[in-house]
């Protein structure tokens, strides 16, 4: 993307926050994606790429704060910022501010994409999640390796790594002694630490050597929900934030409506911790199917819910699952990957005439697209909440019920 016609600094007053972790502003009839900066404030900033000369925006830094949102902090990140570590790109906000930013974003994109009007942009905001507060709620990260071997966080958009790895998400001595590590060079770091407490590194390699080996703890974590236990792989999908599993699946159970004999389908299941608690409210007369693409998800799926008969774990697409159907479901729950379910899957659940959808998103685009698609299908919103399950950062998660 060209922006040789840009200046290269530019005084600007921003706008509302957009999709993304920018705020909007504007130069002579030109839209600028600022990052850094809160809704509000006059900044200097520098002009980082865009669409160019003839196109309709630009992307933008902030250099300096010259007139602050009085929602702005001292950053809580040390190591996140400009020219910094891409790990925290709300570290400089009001935690609560942030929440409102979170929540205005969510309104906006449901209303531009979804054609639903969730709440006034003004009057939206994230719910919290847990007691943690905004530093330390992570549970898993993963690194990447420079050519000496050394661990680090990448930049905004780049290749480059910040060697410094003390990122406020992380819970105190999480990555202890992993600076001073030389690891295989090309290699990704994961760390997780589970609900025993116990450390667990495992080291991926390159893509030309797929060798995976264990530095520390083991290849499994045991991770809590209810009165269950999972050995999830420390490579495989778990919520980041430590209070997420908990919330996500007594909502889950609250808002599927279910009754003892019941059928519910759990539709990018992962490790099955939705599929348990849909199993505990239809009982051994009902039937719950579980689908995920991952096999050593379902490994974990098939194992802590062994004593489940009525639950049945499937290694597949949710499109072809979808399509070899032949019983009808009373709920389905999707939590799809940051594209969402998309159309093909929307128009399967829609054919099948499941009644009531639980549909969980993390990000909002796609999220508000996907309701899009519902209501098109005849869907009506009955709830829907937005979770601020990734403090310091952009990113938001959203849950909502849709019936017909």
């Amino acid at each position: 993307m060209s922006i040789d016609s840009a200046p290269e600094e530019l005084t600007l007053t921003t706008g509302a926050a957009a999709n993304g972790g920018s705020c909007v502003a504007r130069h002579d009839g030109r839209v600028v994606f600022v990052r850094y900066a809160l809704p509000s404030e006059k900044v200097r900033v520098r002009v980082t790429g865009g669409a160019g000369a003839r196109g309709s925006y630009w992307n933008a830094d902030v250099v300096e704060v010259l007139e602050p949102s009085a929602d702005r902090i001292e950053s809580l990140c040390p190591i996140a910022g400009v020219h910094a570590a891409g790990c925290c790109d709300l570290a400089f906000a009001d935690p609560a501010a942030a929440r409102r930013l979170k929540g205005a974003v969510v309104a906006n994109q449901l209303a531009r994409l979804g054609g639903y009007r969730w709440r006034d942009e003004d009057d939206a905001a994230a719910a919290p999640v847990g007691e943690l507060g905004a530093t330390g709620w992570r549970t898993r990260v993963r690194l990447d390796t420079s050519a000496d071997g050394r661990a680090g966080f990448h930049r905004y958009h780049s290749a480059e790594l910040v060697r410094r790895l003390d990122c406020a998400q992380l819970p105190a001595g999480m990555l202890a002694g992993i600076a001073d590590t030389r690891w295989p060079a090309g290699s990704e770091i994961h760390v997780a630490v589970d609900d025993e407490g116990v450390r667990h590194v495992v080291v991926s390699g390159s893509r030309a050597a797929r060798k995976t080996t264990v530095a520390e703890g083991g290849y499994e974590a045991v991770q809590r929900v209810d009165e269950r236990s999972w050995r999830v792989p420390v490579t495989a999908f778990w919520q980041a934030h430590r209070d997420a599993p908990q919330l996500y699946s007594s909502l889950v159970a609250e808002w599927a409506g279910l009754q003892p004999g019941m059928t519910a389908w759990d539709l990018y299941g992962g490790a099955g911790v939705f599929a348990a608690a849909l199993a505990r409210e239809v009982g051994e007369t009902g039937r719950v199917l579980t689908v995920d693409t991952s096999r050593g998800a379902s490994r974990a799926a098939r194992t802590a819910l062994a004593d489940l008969s009525w639950v049945e774990v499937l290694t597949d697409s949710v499109r072809r699952a979808l399509t070899g159907q032949r019983s009808r479901a009373d709920v389905a729950v999707l939590d799809p990957p940051r594209a969402g379910a998309g159309r093909d899957v929307i128009d399967l659940l829609a054919a099948a005439e499941v009644p009531r959808i639980v549909h969980i998103g993390c990000e909002a685009a796609s999220f508000a697209r996907d309701i899009g698609l519902y209501r098109g299908h005849g869907y009506a919103v009955e709830k829907l909440e937005a979770f601020d399950s990734f403090p310091l950062t952009h990113h938001v998660e959203c849950i909502a019920v849709l019936t017909r």
